[in-house]
């Protein structure tokens, strides 16, 4: 027999989940498919890949690809299509959210033409939800769902399902045009699809996590916001760029109220009031990047955190410094006091976001 499928598992600290995930997978398929499973591990703590490596001494089917530096589940399912020769591929959670059972059905209907992608859809009918007990990103998922349709055209109960199959070549030829933002890879592809694929639709029982925690936050929806706008708007504004820019937005509002109450309600010296009004931005700016522009590079721990911080500190410095050159140069140029300000913010926003991009968070 020939490979048949390939089932790609992101993980991030799933070890325990591993080995019986692998022993579902090989009851629900059995002998019907060759198949292979790829774990995608971003550097997990517990030792996620050295486990994977451990149960791939055993069964050649496993196989691991641990990534130093790169994070997310989207990027993580693009280098799984990239790293198989299997004509089929499953992208499915770790956790045992998702029922092995559905993958037979799944690549017969790929295989008869029925289908061009095969999704398992929490709301279709006969799926269930009981056991997921999370009743307020339920919602949030009902509400990300109808939104999603709108923007892919596609009419699914679920386009924001994080299980799905279909033909590895199809899912190779849309890569280069994929964002690879966040954790909604189906919507990614089939927003950049240019024609509208034949979907099948899979009723999922959603279970109840079976151990760990989950690692999504609640900064996912200000990922699946920056995946729409990355497929609407993103080939004018870069999406992280324009991420960037709207925090640095929100840092000018911080930046004047503490400038304001510093000058009026305790009645500071400006030069201190402003002082302490760019640090305090400053931060802000960096807490929010870090948490949501970087979210798949973000710094944790105090040494990291600490060494980010600085690093951004004297960045932004310069993009600063920037700013007032450029807007002083061209006022004095004779330009409109009021344009040059803004060419001197553009120059220093691109600056900062590209100094800050390499040094702090690594990005290039």
């Amino acid at each position: 027999m020939s490979l048949d499928l390939a089932i790609i598992l992101p993980t991030l600290n799933e070890r325990g989940n591993l080995g019986p995930l692998v022993e579902r997978i090989d009851r629900a398929i059995g002998a019907a498919a060759l198949w292979e499973v790829i774990i995608v591990d971003d550097d997990s703590k517990d030792g996620t890949a050295d486990e994977a490596r451990e149960i791939a001494l055993t069964d050649p089917r496993v196989r691991v690809i641990q990534r130093i530096g790169r994070r997310g589940l989207a990027s993580a399912a693009i280098e799984g299509f990239c790293a198989t020769a299997a004509p089929y591929v499953a992208v499915m959670d770790a956790d045992h959210q998702h029922d092995p059972a559905l993958l037979p059905g799944m690549l017969a209907a790929l295989k008869s033409g029925e289908a061009e992608i095969c999704v398992a859809s929490r709301f279709a009918e006969g799926a269930s939800t009981a056991d997921w007990a999370a009743p307020e990103r339920e919602k949030l998922s009902t509400y990300a769902n109808a939104l999603a349709r709108k923007i892919t055209g596609v009419d699914l109960s679920d386009p924001m399902s994080g299980y799905f199959m279909l033909p590895a070549a199809t899912a190779r030829t849309l890569v280069p045009r994929l964002s690879g933002i966040g954790f909604k890879i189906l919507l990614d592809l089939l927003a950049t699809s240019d024609t509208t694929m034949k979907v099948k639709e899979f009723p999922l029982n959603f279970a109840a996590r079976r151990e760990g925690e989950s690692k999504l936050d609640r900064a996912i929806l200000f990922d699946f916001l920056a995946g729409l706008y990355d497929k609407t708007l993103g080939k004018v504004i870069p999406t992280r760029f324009a991420l960037f820019g709207t925090v640095g937005a929100l840092g000018v509002v911080v930046h004047f109220a503490v400038l304001t109450a510093l000058l009026f309600a305790f009645g500071e010296r400006f030069a201190i009031a402003q002082t302490a009004a760019v640090l305090v931005a400053m931060s802000f700016n960096f807490w929010l990047n870090n948490w949501l522009t970087y979210r798949d590079k973000r710094l944790t721990g105090v040494s990291a955190l600490l060494r980010g911080w600085l690093g951004f500190i004297a960045t932004c410095a310069i993009g600063a410094f920037a700013n007032v050159a450029i807007a002083t140069f061209l006022e004095g140029q004779g330009v409109f006091w009021a344009a040059a300000a803004l060419a001197g913010i553009v120059v220093g926003s691109v600056w900062n976001y590209a100094l800050s991009s390499r040094f702090v968070w690594g990005r290039f």
